[in-house]
């Protein structure tokens, strides 16, 4: 009966009252029975747990395959029509997943079907119909630049429309510049041309263009020829600025003889094949940015040396080296000098400070614009860049005069170069306000010059 009434999940505790009223008597039976009473039976419980899972939350499966296809379709239906072209991919975009797929749209732009590891294209699903479009780069029906200019034209607009392909093409460039040596030399021609359009465009960034420099590229001369059509196509569409501009932004001003295979890398070779591809320019830029190299290196050992408080001594006869290894003249050293001792320092924002600040720090720099300003026209650069200096950071308007009469008392600076400066006209920088700042000086020097005569005069009398 105890089992009918409360079940046989509470016989445990059926027989533990059993064995408290045999032990205690009544008493505890009854508080036996109110415990089993107020003990639910446990309910059973199944294993493992079923989620339902939203349709939409299911993730679709990758298939470049159909997207091409798709793709391919509507090219198809555009036809030959470039016009034609762009309306229907700026209207598939809302259609076909650009974002996921972004890869092979461009594949198929460039070379007309989904790319393969060195440079072929995807027979995945021939036997469904066409994998390739001729509606592409590598398809258009000569390599002008009126004719490419269409072709580039259609990326231009795509990325317009979807902003958020810029990223993608920049990493799918990179993955075709690799492939170079899969594709036919008239391949090569048409990428490189459109290359030097998207880039000169602010479209794809030039930085791009440093993926060329890989072994087997370099080796094969792959590297060399692209990177000079590119350049070549950049002077003729725009000018050879642009060109320079395109080097600086890539970061190849300084490394173009990297692109010559490493057992030809000489002076000679050099020349010889930027004069093949037309681009006689180009030395005269190379030989501009070795120059602006060779600053580099000392405005860097300057600022080390002046960051770590070197002595002055060495710091002149560590730079006299660099200088003499890259045949840098004074005016450019001591404009680097100015540029460094000057950058070295965080000046007082209060202009009645600055000044003997500023006197303070150059008095102990003295002896190194010294040692660089043994010619006429680097003084004169020197004190062309104090004007400018002064006139570009209004703290230091005031400085002016301190500063030219500083350098004057540590030989830095002559009479003969301030008197020219101020007799045949400054920078225009500040030019009223600081000839009249240093007037009196200049008053000062010609009446001691005019008495140096007249005593040398005398002496001749």
């Amino acid at each position: 009966m105890w089992l009918i009434i409360f079940g046989k999940s509470s016989l445990t505790k059926y027989l533990k009252c059993v064995s408290e009223i045999v032990k205690n008597g009544l008493k505890s039976y009854l508080f036996g029975v109110v415990c089993c009473m107020t003990t639910k039976a446990e309910k059973p419980t199944l294993q493992g747990q079923r989620i339902k899972t939203r349709k939409r939350d299911e993730k679709a499966k990758y298939d470049p395959v159909g997207f091409r296809d798709a793709i391919l379709q509507g090219l198809i239906e555009a036809g030959s029509d470039l016009e034609a072209v762009n309306k229907y991919l700026d209207q598939a975009g809302s259609k076909l997943n650009y974002r996921t797929y972004g890869e092979t749209l461009f594949d198929i732009l460039i070379a007309g079907g989904i790319l393969t590891p060195g440079g072929g294209v995807s027979e995945d699903g021939a036997d469904n119909g066409p994998v390739r479009t001729d509606m592409c780069v590598f398809g258009a029906p000569d390599d002008s630049y009126e004719t490419l200019k269409g072709y580039a034209q259609v990326f231009t607009r795509l990325m317009r429309r979807y902003k958020y392909l810029e990223k993608m093409f920049y990493e799918e460039m990179k993955k075709v510049l690799v492939y170079l040596k899969g594709f036919g030399d008239g391949d090569r021609m048409r990428l490189a041309r459109c290359v030097a359009i998207w880039t000169s465009d602010s479209l794809l960034d030039p930085k791009v263009l440093a993926t060329l420099l890989q072994d087997h590229l370099i080796k094969d001369g792959l590297a060399a020829d692209f990177i000079c059509e590119v350049l070549l196509t950049a002077k003729n569409l725009k000018d050879i600025g642009m060109v320079r501009t395109l080097l600086r932004k890539a970061g190849l001003d300084s490394r173009l003889m990297e692109f010559l295979q490493v057992n030809k890398r000489t002076d000679e070779n050099f020349k010889n094949l930027f004069k093949e591809k037309g681009l006689e320019e180009i030395l005269g830029i190379h030989k501009s940015l070795e120059k602006e190299s060779s600053l580099k290196e000392l405005q860097v050992y300057l600022s080390q040396q002046v960051k770590d408080g070197a002595p002055v001594k060495e710091i002149i006869a560590g730079a006299a080296d660099i200088s003499k290894k890259n045949n840098i003249q004074e005016p450019q050293i001591v404009s680097v000098i100015w540029t460094t001792v000057m950058a070295s320092m965080e000046w007082n924002k209060k202009e009645e400070l600055v000044a003997d600040q500023a006197l303070r720090h150059l008095r102990a720099y003295a002896p190194l614009f010294s040692a660089n300003t043994q010619s006429d026209r680097a003084e004169l650069n020197l004190l062309i860049r104090v004007q400018e200096y002064c006139w570009e950071n209004m703290n230091f308007m005031k400085s002016f005069h301190k500063i030219v009469i500083l350098f004057y008392k540590s030989e830095v600076l002559s009479e003969e170069t301030i008197l020219k400066w101020y007799k045949e006209g400054p920078n225009s920088k500040g030019k009223s306000i600081f000839l009249d700042q240093i007037k009196k000086f200049v008053e000062w020097l010609q009446n001691a010059e005019e008495e140096s005569e007249e005593s040398g005069d005398e002496e001749e009398d």
